[in-house]
């Protein structure tokens, strides 16, 4: 864990032997011993280890010092212990607001709180061992515990074959699963769990208030909150910065701290010899426009290769997202220059900024294509060895919106699964399509968007930026996340969120006030590298090495003859795999690294 915490460690040991806490400190806010972790109440009823920020700690304080409070030294974690004890856990919670993972040891009444913040910035695992219940930020501290069992679970094998990663609540290990976001688990003194969330998206997608608005009374107020959720992501005892691309949302993140801020903002951007995947042009106009102490690395295929077997270790759960790799080149930049950087992530789930949100729409007019016709088209589109268009192929066949859109998001289709996997299990239980088919969010578009939110956002993009930046002890802060402005994003009309075909329509008009329309006009371009080609050239001798068909049968994860076939036709240009096997490379280095 020091990684993620490199200033200073502490335990705390309670006096009857029950509960033990341990913390890593990054040192952001009162960086003297005053805010040194685990830390006890005034009284020493609650002692508190976590991980994040409670930006508004200040305005808390304020209220409790009315009610009596003492404070000795100046950190949130104080105001949080403080809190808890004047309103209770759920009632404390609740008037955060931040990103944060907490265990809270609750003496007297010897029971243990796992609170993690609204949208799963911070992570949070809790498994189980003979006689043990144990958590933490990531999971390989369980791994030193003798008695916990390295046993993969096949299922969650399966899921992160099916998405790219491991979706909450499960884990890769049986015995772990992840708390979900929004929740508070309470665990008893004899052990049981009770869990139950104390914010939910659902109570907030398409519910307006009554009181017509006009766009500019809406434009007023998301701009507002987003000046606000900024500010309170700029505190910070160390120095700060943030990641700049040049797009939308790191743009209008940028340029709110700028606005903010008394002196130039210091903004990082890498760059990429490779052709259609350098934005750092981009990020340099920007940059310029703003005024900001601008710094950008270039980075060479060679940088980025480099990395790919350090993935196991940053991300200490099999995780197939090939952006990771840029995302650690720019969180290691990043972090010779501050320890916390704010980034745009968010923007395109809440404001339905992604392409795919377009295909969803256009769903219906496929399942008007006749039956008769719907399989001969899938087998002419799957022969373009392209792998959107493969997968938009293999989408006609579902009727089922829920499925469609699986084929926008997913890597394996059920068939391929059964070709891969000894066996296939049912995962209709998942979040993933419980929020889809959860008709509260409204239309197929806002559904597609809830269900991003509950499941790829938390799990694949937050999921990403944390543990990269950790890797490099660096603490990345999401102001489009902060939850105010997600709860109005949920009541936002359609027609501010898409008009005319321009995505995100209503976030463009607050960044337009700030920034030219014309430095960013241009096509969407995803944060990520050329996966296809390196895997059949500066790749293909790790997957000769982890893919190979008698290591696969050796290891009897997977099937080595459906291994085989996909690597062949990926590496003879019949199919492209690119995803499906990064995935499968992913899961064989994590496999070597973590279980014996």
């Amino acid at each position: 864990m020091a990684r993620r915490g490199p200033d200073a460690f502490g335990i705390y040991l309670s006096p009857d032997g029950r509960a033990g806490l341990s913390h890593r400190r990054l040192a952001i806010l009162d960086l003297s011993e005053a805010g040194a972790q685990p830390m006890a109440s005034a009284d020493g009823s609650l002692v508190i280890a976590y991980n994040g920020e409670v930006f508004n700690y200040r305005e808390i304080r304020e209220e409790l010092e009315k009610k009596g409070h003492a404070f000795r030294g100046g950190s949130d974690t104080e105001v949080m212990l403080a809190a808890c004890r004047q309103w209770g856990v759920e009632g404390a919670v609740r008037r955060f607001i931040g990103m944060f993972a907490f265990a809270l040891w609750d003496g007297p009444g010897r029971k243990m709180y796992l609170v993690r913040d609204r949208l799963g910035i911070k992570p949070l695992f809790l498994g189980r061992a003979p006689g043990l219940i144990l958590f933490a930020s990531t999971l390989s501290p369980f791994l030193a515990c003798p008695s916990f069992s390295r046993e993969v679970d096949r299922a969650a094998l399966q899921y992160f074959l099916e998405f790219q990663y491991v979706p909450a609540p499960h884990a890769i290990y049986r015995d772990v699963r992840k708390v979900l976001p929004g929740h508070i688990v309470e665990i008893s003194p004899d052990g049981a769990e009770t869990d139950g969330a104390y914010w939910d998206l659902a109570d907030h997608w398409g519910k307006e208030d009554g009181q017509p608005r006009t766009e500019e009374e809406y434009l007023e107020e998301l701009s507002s909150l987003l000046s606000s959720s900024v500010r309170y992501r700029m505190i910070s005892d160390v120095p700060l910065g943030a990641f700049l691309s040049g797009g939308i949302d790191s743009s209008l993140t940028v340029a709110l701290m700028q606005q903010a801020a008394s002196g130039p903002v210091k903004t990082f951007s890498i760059g990429f010899d490779e052709k259609g995947y350098d934005e750092s042009g981009h990020a340099r106009e920007v940059a310029r426009h703003l005024g900001t102490d601008h710094h950008e690395k270039r980075c060479t295929a060679a940088d980025a290769v480099a990395l790919v077997r350090k993935i196991p270790d940053a991300y200490d759960e099999p995780f197939a997202d090939s952006s990771a790799i840029p995302t650690m080149l720019i969180s290691e930049f990043t972090r010779q220059h501050v320890t916390v950087s704010l980034s745009g992530d968010g923007g395109d789930e809440l404001f339905c900024g992604y392409p795919r949100y377009e295909w969803v729409r256009q769903g219906r007019v496929i399942q008007g294509i006749p039956a008769f016709l719907r399989r001969p088209l899938c087998s002419l589109l799957s022969r373009v060895p392209v792998h959107k268009v493969q997968r938009a192929a293999e989408s006609v066949l579902y009727d089922d919106p829920a499925q469609l859109y699986f084929h926008t998001v997913g890597i394996f289709e059920r068939r391929r699964l059964g070709e891969l996997l000894p066996e296939v299990v049912d995962d209709s239980h998942l979040q993933y399509f419980r929020t889809f088919r959860d008709p509260r969010a409204g239309g197929i578009v806002e559904r597609a968007m809830a269900t991003d939110i509950r499941t790829y956002l938390v799990d694949d993009i937050l999921a990403k930026v944390d543990r990269a930046s950790m890797a490099y002890s660096l603490e990345a802060r999401v102001p489009l996340l902060d939850h105010r402005v997600v709860e109005f994003a949920a009541r936002l009309p359609m027609g501010l969120k898409v008009r005319g075909g321009e995505t995100k329509h209503l976030l463009r008009q607050v960044l337009y006030r700030l920034v030219p329309r014309k430095l960013l006009e241009r096509p969407k371009m995803g944060f990520g590298i050329p996966v296809n080609r390196w895997l059949r050239h500066e790749l293909r001798p790790l997957l000769d090495e982890y893919l190979s068909r008698d290591r696969i049968a050796r290891e009897g994860y997977l099937r080595p003859e459906g291994v085989s076939r996909v690597v062949g036709e990926h590496l003879s240009g019949r199919r492209d795999h690119q995803y499906r096997l990064w995935a499968l490379l992913v899961f064989g280095m994590w496999r070597e690294r973590y279980v014996p």
